[in-house]
Protein backbone atom coordinates (compact mmCIF):
# COMPACT_ATOMS: atom_id res chain seq x y z
CA UNK A 1 0.00 0.00 0.00
CA UNK A 2 1.54 3.18 -1.10
CA UNK A 3 2.19 5.67 1.88
CA UNK A 4 2.50 9.40 1.82
CA UNK A 5 5.63 10.89 4.15
CA UNK A 6 5.45 13.74 6.48
CA UNK A 7 8.36 14.75 6.65
CA UNK A 8 8.51 17.69 9.06
CA UNK A 9 4.70 17.74 8.77
CA UNK A 10 4.43 17.53 12.33
CA UNK A 11 7.32 20.37 13.35
CA UNK A 12 4.96 23.18 13.23
CA UNK A 13 1.82 23.98 14.82
CA UNK A 14 -1.26 22.44 13.99
CA UNK A 15 -2.93 25.72 12.60
CA UNK A 16 0.28 27.00 11.09
CA UNK A 17 0.24 27.32 7.29
CA UNK A 18 -3.24 26.94 7.10
CA UNK A 19 -4.86 28.67 3.82
CA UNK A 20 -7.58 30.90 3.42
CA UNK A 21 -9.25 28.74 1.31
CA UNK A 22 -8.67 25.68 3.56
CA UNK A 23 -10.73 28.04 6.70
CA UNK A 24 -13.55 28.23 3.84
CA UNK A 25 -13.97 24.61 3.54
CA UNK A 26 -14.13 23.49 6.91
CA UNK A 27 -16.60 26.29 7.61
CA UNK A 28 -18.94 25.33 4.54
CA UNK A 29 -18.24 21.90 5.81
CA UNK A 30 -18.89 22.57 9.76
CA UNK A 31 -22.10 24.60 8.84
CA UNK A 32 -23.68 21.66 6.47
CA UNK A 33 -22.56 19.54 9.57
CA UNK A 34 -24.39 21.55 12.11
CA UNK A 35 -27.25 21.92 9.25
CA UNK A 36 -27.62 18.06 9.52
CA UNK A 37 -27.81 18.20 13.09
CA UNK A 38 -30.29 20.59 13.34
CA UNK A 39 -32.87 18.43 10.90
CA UNK A 40 -32.03 15.60 12.74
CA UNK A 41 -33.07 17.58 16.72
CA UNK A 42 -35.93 19.44 15.39
CA UNK A 43 -38.03 16.13 15.91
CA UNK A 44 -36.32 15.63 19.30
CA UNK A 45 -37.28 18.74 20.42
CA UNK A 46 -40.82 18.18 19.28
CA UNK A 47 -41.55 14.56 19.12
CA UNK A 48 -43.33 15.72 22.69
CA UNK A 49 -45.71 17.71 20.59
CA UNK A 50 -45.87 16.45 17.19
CA UNK A 51 -46.55 12.50 17.38
CA UNK A 52 -49.78 12.79 19.99
CA UNK A 53 -50.73 15.61 17.72
CA UNK A 54 -50.75 12.94 15.05
CA UNK A 55 -51.98 10.24 16.48
CA UNK A 56 -54.24 11.67 19.13
CA UNK A 57 -56.37 8.77 20.06
CA UNK A 58 -52.91 6.44 20.55
CA UNK A 59 -52.56 5.09 23.98
CA UNK A 60 -48.54 6.65 25.71
CA UNK A 61 -47.33 3.43 24.45
CA UNK A 62 -48.02 3.39 21.16
CA UNK A 63 -47.01 7.00 20.81
CA UNK A 64 -43.61 5.41 22.10
CA UNK A 65 -43.19 2.92 19.36
CA UNK A 66 -44.56 5.60 16.78
CA UNK A 67 -41.32 7.91 18.25
CA UNK A 68 -39.07 4.68 17.88
CA UNK A 69 -39.76 4.41 14.74
CA UNK A 70 -39.75 7.67 13.14
CA UNK A 71 -35.91 7.52 14.90
CA UNK A 72 -35.18 4.36 13.37
CA UNK A 73 -36.53 5.23 9.89
CA UNK A 74 -33.88 8.54 10.34
CA UNK A 75 -30.66 5.70 10.99
CA UNK A 76 -32.44 3.89 8.20
CA UNK A 77 -32.29 7.01 5.55
CA UNK A 78 -29.20 7.97 6.87
CA UNK A 79 -27.74 4.44 6.24
CA UNK A 80 -29.03 4.18 2.80
CA UNK A 81 -27.90 7.90 1.95
CA UNK A 82 -24.35 7.59 3.51
CA UNK A 83 -23.69 4.35 1.20
CA UNK A 84 -25.35 5.64 -1.81
CA UNK A 85 -23.87 9.81 -1.54
CA UNK A 86 -20.22 8.10 -0.55
CA UNK A 87 -20.48 6.52 -3.86
CA UNK A 88 -21.56 9.14 -5.69
CA UNK A 89 -18.86 11.36 -3.89
CA UNK A 90 -16.17 8.96 -4.86
CA UNK A 91 -16.98 9.40 -8.73
CA UNK A 92 -18.57 12.84 -9.41
CA UNK A 93 -16.63 14.51 -6.77
CA UNK A 94 -17.54 16.25 -3.16
CA UNK A 95 -18.54 19.61 -3.70
CA UNK A 96 -21.54 18.36 -6.17
CA UNK A 97 -22.85 15.79 -4.06
CA UNK A 98 -22.69 18.01 -0.69
CA UNK A 99 -25.03 20.46 -2.80
CA UNK A 100 -27.19 17.73 -3.52
CA UNK A 101 -27.25 16.50 0.07
CA UNK A 102 -28.12 19.60 1.44
CA UNK A 103 -31.20 20.59 -1.03
CA UNK A 104 -32.10 16.63 -0.07
CA UNK A 105 -32.66 17.27 3.78
CA UNK A 106 -33.92 20.80 3.75
CA UNK A 107 -36.47 19.94 1.59
CA UNK A 108 -37.79 16.81 3.09
CA UNK A 109 -37.59 18.79 6.45
CA UNK A 110 -39.59 21.39 5.27
CA UNK A 111 -42.11 19.01 3.44
CA UNK A 112 -42.58 16.97 6.91
CA UNK A 113 -44.82 19.59 8.42
CA UNK A 114 -47.40 18.44 6.32
CA UNK A 115 -47.57 15.41 7.89
CA UNK A 116 -51.03 14.22 8.85
CA UNK A 117 -49.81 10.42 10.49
CA UNK A 118 -46.94 8.99 12.41
CA UNK A 119 -46.22 6.94 9.03
CA UNK A 120 -45.92 10.49 7.16
CA UNK A 121 -43.94 11.07 9.56
CA UNK A 122 -41.54 8.06 9.57
CA UNK A 123 -41.53 8.44 5.92
CA UNK A 124 -40.37 11.87 5.71
CA UNK A 125 -37.30 11.14 7.90
CA UNK A 126 -36.37 8.09 5.98
CA UNK A 127 -36.22 10.94 3.30
CA UNK A 128 -34.29 13.79 5.41
CA UNK A 129 -31.60 11.33 6.65
CA UNK A 130 -30.67 10.09 3.53
CA UNK A 131 -29.55 13.73 3.17
CA UNK A 132 -28.15 13.92 6.37
CA UNK A 133 -26.32 10.75 6.19
CA UNK A 134 -24.57 11.53 2.92
CA UNK A 135 -23.44 15.36 3.91
CA UNK A 136 -21.61 13.57 6.89
CA UNK A 137 -19.61 11.31 5.11
CA UNK A 138 -18.65 13.86 2.13
CA UNK A 139 -17.83 16.98 4.77
CA UNK A 140 -15.77 14.95 6.77
CA UNK A 141 -13.43 12.91 3.86
CA UNK A 142 -13.66 17.19 2.38
CA UNK A 143 -12.53 17.79 5.48
CA UNK A 144 -9.29 15.19 5.27
CA UNK A 145 -8.31 16.19 2.12
CA UNK A 146 -7.82 19.36 2.07
CA UNK A 147 -5.88 19.97 5.42
CA UNK A 148 -2.11 18.66 6.32
CA UNK A 149 -2.14 15.58 8.17
CA UNK A 150 -0.72 17.56 11.72
CA UNK A 151 -3.95 19.18 11.73
CA UNK A 152 -6.58 16.54 10.72
CA UNK A 153 -7.23 15.61 14.46
CA UNK A 154 -7.94 19.65 15.81
CA UNK A 155 -10.30 20.35 12.85
CA UNK A 156 -11.93 16.93 13.00
CA UNK A 157 -12.92 17.87 16.22
CA UNK A 158 -13.85 21.18 15.41
CA UNK A 159 -15.72 19.81 12.53
CA UNK A 160 -17.73 17.85 14.59
CA UNK A 161 -18.08 19.98 17.56
CA UNK A 162 -19.96 22.25 15.45
CA UNK A 163 -22.65 19.70 15.74
CA UNK A 164 -23.75 21.54 18.86
CA UNK A 165 -24.73 24.39 16.90
CA UNK A 166 -26.98 22.50 15.14
CA UNK A 167 -28.89 21.60 18.53
CA UNK A 168 -28.71 24.55 20.16
CA UNK A 169 -30.56 25.60 16.84
CA UNK A 170 -32.91 23.25 17.74
CA UNK A 171 -33.28 23.78 21.30
CA UNK A 172 -34.10 28.24 20.03
CA UNK A 173 -36.51 26.67 17.82
CA UNK A 174 -37.95 24.65 20.79
CA UNK A 175 -38.57 26.87 23.01
CA UNK A 176 -39.55 29.94 20.80
CA UNK A 177 -41.94 28.53 18.09
CA UNK A 178 -42.14 25.36 19.56
CA UNK A 179 -43.21 25.88 22.83
CA UNK A 180 -44.32 29.89 22.73
CA UNK A 181 -47.77 30.79 24.05
CA UNK A 182 -47.93 34.21 21.97
CA UNK A 183 -47.47 31.37 18.42
CA UNK A 184 -50.03 28.91 19.94
CA UNK A 185 -52.40 32.12 20.62
CA UNK A 186 -51.96 33.21 16.96
CA UNK A 187 -52.32 29.88 15.49
CA UNK A 188 -56.04 29.47 17.39
CA UNK A 189 -57.05 33.05 16.10
CA UNK A 190 -56.33 31.26 12.64
CA UNK A 191 -59.29 29.40 10.65
CA UNK A 192 -57.36 26.67 8.77
CA UNK A 193 -59.50 23.63 7.73
CA UNK A 194 -56.32 21.34 6.95
CA UNK A 195 -54.87 21.08 10.64
CA UNK A 196 -55.60 21.48 13.51
CA UNK A 197 -54.19 24.84 15.49
CA UNK A 198 -52.66 23.13 17.95
CA UNK A 199 -50.07 21.22 15.35
CA UNK A 200 -48.73 25.22 13.88
CA UNK A 201 -46.45 25.39 16.01
CA UNK A 202 -44.10 22.32 15.71
CA UNK A 203 -45.16 22.51 11.44
CA UNK A 204 -43.81 25.63 12.05
CA UNK A 205 -40.56 24.44 13.23
CA UNK A 206 -40.02 21.52 10.79
CA UNK A 207 -41.16 24.43 7.87
CA UNK A 208 -38.04 26.36 9.10
CA UNK A 209 -36.00 23.73 8.20
CA UNK A 210 -35.63 24.68 4.44
CA UNK A 211 -33.48 27.69 4.82
CA UNK A 212 -30.26 25.32 4.89
CA UNK A 213 -30.31 24.81 0.97
CA UNK A 214 -28.91 28.28 1.48
CA UNK A 215 -25.85 27.17 1.98
CA UNK A 216 -25.88 25.70 -1.09
CA UNK A 217 -24.91 29.02 -3.04
CA UNK A 218 -21.58 29.23 -0.93
CA UNK A 219 -20.66 25.93 -1.86
CA UNK A 220 -21.39 26.21 -5.31
CA UNK A 221 -18.87 30.00 -5.44
CA UNK A 222 -15.98 29.00 -3.43
CA UNK A 223 -15.52 25.03 -3.14
CA UNK A 224 -13.22 23.22 -5.90
CA UNK A 225 -12.69 19.38 -5.25
CA UNK A 226 -9.67 18.49 -3.20
CA UNK A 227 -6.39 17.38 -5.04
CA UNK A 228 -6.24 14.39 -3.77
CA UNK A 229 -9.41 13.13 -4.94
CA UNK A 230 -8.49 14.85 -8.50
CA UNK A 231 -5.43 13.03 -8.81
CA UNK A 232 -7.14 9.82 -7.72
CA UNK A 233 -9.97 10.14 -10.39
CA UNK A 234 -7.46 11.07 -13.15
CA UNK A 235 -5.47 7.59 -12.35
CA UNK A 236 -8.91 5.59 -12.07
CA UNK A 237 -9.21 6.98 -15.63
CA UNK A 238 -6.07 6.27 -17.19
CA UNK A 239 -6.32 2.67 -15.93
CA UNK A 240 -3.42 3.26 -13.90
CA UNK A 241 -5.38 3.28 -10.26
CA UNK A 242 -7.70 1.19 -8.62
CA UNK A 243 -11.61 2.06 -8.83
CA UNK A 244 -12.85 4.61 -7.26
CA UNK A 245 -15.57 4.34 -5.01
CA UNK A 246 -15.53 0.32 -4.57
CA UNK A 247 -17.98 -0.78 -2.12
CA UNK A 248 -16.39 -4.33 -2.06
CA UNK A 249 -13.13 -3.84 -1.11
CA UNK A 250 -14.41 -2.70 2.03
CA UNK A 251 -14.71 -6.28 2.23
CA UNK A 252 -11.30 -7.71 1.47
CA UNK A 253 -8.48 -8.84 3.48
CA UNK A 254 -6.78 -5.35 3.47
CA UNK A 255 -9.82 -3.77 4.83
CA UNK A 256 -12.35 -6.21 6.42
CA UNK A 257 -11.38 -5.59 10.32
CA UNK A 258 -11.00 -2.14 9.71
CA UNK A 259 -14.68 -1.51 7.74
CA UNK A 260 -16.15 -4.12 11.41
CA UNK A 261 -14.49 -1.84 14.02
CA UNK A 262 -15.62 1.18 11.92
CA UNK A 263 -19.33 0.02 11.49
CA UNK A 264 -19.60 -1.23 15.24
CA UNK A 265 -18.23 1.89 16.64
CA UNK A 266 -20.91 3.79 14.86
CA UNK A 267 -23.54 1.59 15.50
CA UNK A 268 -22.90 1.93 19.56
CA UNK A 269 -22.46 5.19 19.51
CA UNK A 270 -25.80 6.25 17.46
CA UNK A 271 -27.68 3.59 19.63
CA UNK A 272 -26.77 5.27 22.49
CA UNK A 273 -27.08 8.60 21.34
CA UNK A 274 -30.23 8.49 19.75
CA UNK A 275 -31.54 5.89 22.49
CA UNK A 276 -29.69 7.78 25.94
CA UNK A 277 -28.59 10.97 24.87
CA UNK A 278 -31.45 12.16 23.18
CA UNK A 279 -33.47 12.03 26.56
CA UNK A 280 -30.99 13.79 29.17
CA UNK A 281 -33.61 16.66 28.88
CA UNK A 282 -36.30 14.39 29.98
CA UNK A 283 -34.76 13.69 33.23
CA UNK A 284 -34.39 17.62 34.04
CA UNK A 285 -38.28 17.75 32.80
CA UNK A 286 -39.41 14.98 34.96
CA UNK A 287 -37.62 16.71 38.10
CA UNK A 288 -38.64 19.87 37.48
CA UNK A 289 -42.51 18.90 37.53
CA UNK A 290 -41.44 16.69 40.49
CA UNK A 291 -39.81 20.29 42.04
CA UNK A 292 -43.20 21.69 40.98
CA UNK A 293 -45.25 19.24 42.50
CA UNK A 294 -43.65 19.52 45.97
CA UNK A 295 -43.87 23.32 45.80
CA UNK A 296 -47.26 23.11 45.14
CA UNK A 297 -47.91 20.65 48.23
CA UNK A 298 -46.27 22.92 50.71
CA UNK A 299 -47.95 25.86 49.55
CA UNK A 300 -51.25 24.46 50.03
CA UNK A 301 -52.73 25.68 53.52
CA UNK A 302 -54.66 23.07 53.60
CA UNK A 303 -52.68 20.36 53.32
CA UNK A 304 -49.90 21.10 55.24
CA UNK A 305 -50.08 17.95 57.23
CA UNK A 306 -50.09 16.07 54.07
CA UNK A 307 -46.49 18.04 52.99
CA UNK A 308 -44.79 17.13 56.16
CA UNK A 309 -46.62 13.73 56.50
CA UNK A 310 -46.74 12.64 52.78
CA UNK A 311 -49.84 13.82 50.60
CA UNK A 312 -51.96 11.47 49.24
CA UNK A 313 -51.96 9.76 45.52
CA UNK A 314 -54.84 11.25 44.54
CA UNK A 315 -53.91 15.00 45.77
CA UNK A 316 -50.45 14.42 43.59
CA UNK A 317 -51.70 13.25 40.73
CA UNK A 318 -54.28 16.06 40.51
CA UNK A 319 -51.64 18.18 41.25
CA UNK A 320 -49.19 16.96 38.70
CA UNK A 321 -52.24 16.72 35.57
CA UNK A 322 -52.98 20.43 36.48
CA UNK A 323 -49.14 21.27 36.25
CA UNK A 324 -48.61 19.09 32.34
CA UNK A 325 -52.23 21.35 31.59
CA UNK A 326 -51.28 24.78 32.48
CA UNK A 327 -47.47 24.81 32.45
CA UNK A 328 -46.93 23.51 29.39
CA UNK A 329 -44.30 26.96 27.91
CA UNK A 330 -42.66 26.22 31.20
CA UNK A 331 -42.17 22.70 31.25
CA UNK A 332 -40.79 22.89 27.62
CA UNK A 333 -38.56 25.63 28.73
CA UNK A 334 -37.24 22.96 31.40
CA UNK A 335 -36.94 20.47 28.26
CA UNK A 336 -35.12 22.81 26.05
CA UNK A 337 -32.75 24.04 28.76
CA UNK A 338 -31.61 19.86 29.37
CA UNK A 339 -31.62 19.57 26.19
CA UNK A 340 -29.04 22.65 25.75
CA UNK A 341 -26.93 22.24 28.58
CA UNK A 342 -26.35 17.96 27.37
CA UNK A 343 -25.14 19.97 24.24
CA UNK A 344 -22.99 22.03 25.91
CA UNK A 345 -21.00 19.58 27.10
CA UNK A 346 -21.18 17.34 24.46
CA UNK A 347 -19.65 19.93 22.46
CA UNK A 348 -17.22 20.69 25.08
CA UNK A 349 -16.15 16.58 24.61
CA UNK A 350 -16.08 16.97 21.01
CA UNK A 351 -13.61 19.39 21.00
CA UNK A 352 -11.44 17.41 23.99
CA UNK A 353 -11.18 14.66 21.39
CA UNK A 354 -9.29 16.16 18.82
CA UNK A 355 -6.26 17.46 20.82
CA UNK A 356 -6.87 13.98 23.05
CA UNK A 357 -6.32 11.68 20.78
CA UNK A 358 -3.24 13.71 19.44
CA UNK A 359 -2.19 13.04 22.71
CA UNK A 360 -2.41 9.71 23.97
CA UNK A 361 -3.91 8.25 20.57
CA UNK A 362 -7.48 7.01 18.63
CA UNK A 363 -8.24 4.07 20.59
CA UNK A 364 -7.58 5.28 23.93
CA UNK A 365 -9.68 8.07 23.74
CA UNK A 366 -12.51 6.40 22.18
CA UNK A 367 -11.83 3.62 25.49
CA UNK A 368 -11.91 6.92 27.88
CA UNK A 369 -15.35 8.11 26.38
CA UNK A 370 -16.99 4.78 26.28
CA UNK A 371 -15.81 3.88 29.90
CA UNK A 372 -16.64 7.32 30.81
CA UNK A 373 -20.26 6.94 28.90
CA UNK A 374 -21.21 4.29 30.60
CA UNK A 375 -20.71 5.77 34.39
CA UNK A 376 -22.47 8.79 33.87
CA UNK A 377 -25.34 7.05 32.26
CA UNK A 378 -25.55 5.02 34.83
CA UNK A 379 -25.67 7.56 37.71
CA UNK A 380 -27.86 9.96 35.37
CA UNK A 381 -30.73 7.29 35.28
CA UNK A 382 -30.37 5.67 38.26
CA UNK A 383 -29.69 8.47 41.20
CA UNK A 384 -32.86 10.60 41.96
CA UNK A 385 -31.26 14.20 42.02
CA UNK A 386 -32.37 17.89 42.10
CA UNK A 387 -32.73 20.35 39.37
CA UNK A 388 -29.53 21.86 40.56
CA UNK A 389 -27.06 18.70 40.76
CA UNK A 390 -28.39 18.37 37.18
CA UNK A 391 -27.29 21.79 35.46
CA UNK A 392 -23.45 19.64 36.62
CA UNK A 393 -24.87 16.08 35.56
CA UNK A 394 -26.28 16.81 32.08
CA UNK A 395 -22.92 18.28 31.13
CA UNK A 396 -20.88 15.95 32.11
CA UNK A 397 -23.14 13.49 30.63
CA UNK A 398 -23.18 15.00 27.01
CA UNK A 399 -19.28 15.38 27.36
CA UNK A 400 -18.75 11.44 27.99
CA UNK A 401 -21.67 10.41 25.87
CA UNK A 402 -20.92 12.66 22.77
CA UNK A 403 -17.91 13.26 22.55
CA UNK A 404 -16.67 10.25 20.96
CA UNK A 405 -18.41 10.95 18.04
CA UNK A 406 -16.09 13.21 17.42
CA UNK A 407 -13.44 10.59 16.75
CA UNK A 408 -15.56 9.40 13.88
CA UNK A 409 -14.18 12.19 11.60
CA UNK A 410 -10.94 12.09 13.04
CA UNK A 411 -10.60 7.86 12.93
CA UNK A 412 -12.58 6.45 9.62
CA UNK A 413 -11.28 8.34 7.02
CA UNK A 414 -7.31 7.50 8.05
CA UNK A 415 -8.54 3.77 8.24
CA UNK A 416 -9.01 4.11 3.92
CA UNK A 417 -7.08 5.66 1.00
CA UNK A 418 -8.36 8.48 -1.21
CA UNK A 419 -9.91 6.05 -3.90
CA UNK A 420 -12.33 4.47 -0.94
CA UNK A 421 -12.16 7.41 1.41
CA UNK A 422 -15.71 8.23 1.10
CA UNK A 423 -17.16 5.42 0.90
CA UNK A 424 -15.46 3.68 3.44
CA UNK A 425 -16.49 6.69 6.15
CA UNK A 426 -19.66 6.44 4.61
CA UNK A 427 -20.24 3.04 4.94
CA UNK A 428 -18.76 2.80 8.30
CA UNK A 429 -21.19 5.74 9.62
CA UNK A 430 -24.00 4.74 7.80
CA UNK A 431 -24.11 0.92 8.00
CA UNK A 432 -23.91 1.44 11.65
CA UNK A 433 -27.36 3.42 11.53
CA UNK A 434 -29.09 -0.26 9.89
CA UNK A 435 -27.56 -2.01 13.46
CA UNK A 436 -28.82 0.89 15.32
CA UNK A 437 -32.13 0.81 14.05
CA UNK A 438 -33.50 -2.14 14.83
CA UNK A 439 -32.02 -1.52 18.24
CA UNK A 440 -34.68 1.50 18.34
CA UNK A 441 -37.57 -0.09 17.00
CA UNK A 442 -37.44 -3.13 20.25
CA UNK A 443 -36.89 0.19 21.91
CA UNK A 444 -40.11 1.34 21.62
CA UNK A 445 -41.79 -2.07 21.90
CA UNK A 446 -40.44 -2.57 25.14
CA UNK A 447 -41.91 0.44 26.35
CA UNK A 448 -45.11 -0.34 25.16
CA UNK A 449 -44.51 -3.90 25.96
CA UNK A 450 -43.62 -3.49 29.88
CA UNK A 451 -45.53 -0.29 30.53
CA UNK A 452 -42.08 1.08 31.38
CA UNK A 453 -40.70 4.89 30.16
CA UNK A 454 -37.96 5.82 27.73
CA UNK A 455 -35.37 6.82 31.12
CA UNK A 456 -35.54 2.88 31.44
CA UNK A 457 -34.73 2.00 28.22
CA UNK A 458 -32.26 4.48 27.85
CA UNK A 459 -30.19 3.03 30.83
CA UNK A 460 -30.55 -0.52 29.47
CA UNK A 461 -29.05 0.58 25.90
CA UNK A 462 -25.80 2.23 28.14
CA UNK A 463 -24.73 -1.10 28.40
CA UNK A 464 -23.60 -0.58 24.75
CA UNK A 465 -20.77 1.30 26.12
CA UNK A 466 -18.78 -1.72 27.50
CA UNK A 467 -19.44 -3.55 24.16
CA UNK A 468 -17.74 -0.64 22.53
CA UNK A 469 -14.74 -1.11 24.92
CA UNK A 470 -14.15 -4.89 23.43
CA UNK A 471 -14.77 -3.69 20.03
CA UNK A 472 -11.85 -1.57 20.43
CA UNK A 473 -9.35 -4.18 21.11
CA UNK A 474 -9.37 -4.94 17.82
CA UNK A 475 -9.33 -1.50 16.74
CA UNK A 476 -5.81 -0.43 14.82
CA UNK A 477 -4.21 2.88 16.22
CA UNK A 478 -3.74 5.10 12.79
CA UNK A 479 -1.82 7.81 15.12
CA UNK A 480 1.86 8.72 13.74
CA UNK A 481 0.81 6.05 10.92
CA UNK A 482 2.09 6.98 7.18
CA UNK A 483 -1.44 7.91 5.39
CA UNK A 484 -3.07 5.85 2.91
CA UNK A 485 -2.81 7.30 -0.69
Amino acid sequence: MLAIPNIHDDQQKWYEGITRYQWIVLTIASLGWVFDVFEGQIFVASMNEAMPSLEPTASKGDVAVYNNIALGSFLLGGALGGIVFGLISDRIGRTKTMSITILFYSVFTCVSALSQTWWHMSIFRFLVAMGVGGEWAIASAMVYEVFPRRARAHVGGIFHASSVFGTYLAVAVGYFVIGSDAIQTWANSLDIAWFDPQTIPWRLGFAIGVFPALLIIWIRLSLKEPENWQAARAEANAGKGKKMGSLTELFSSEFSRKTFVGVSLAAIGLATFWGAHIYAKNVLKDAAINEMVEARLASDTNDVQDSMMGATTERTDSIREDILANSVSTIKGWEMFGMLITATGGGIGLITFGPLCQRIGRVRTFMFFHMGGFISAMILFNVPMSTTLLYAALPIFGFLTLGMHAGYAIYFPELFPTRIRGTGTGFCFNAGRIIAAPILFSGGWLQKIFNTGPLQIACGLSFLFLIGLLILLAAPETKDQPELA
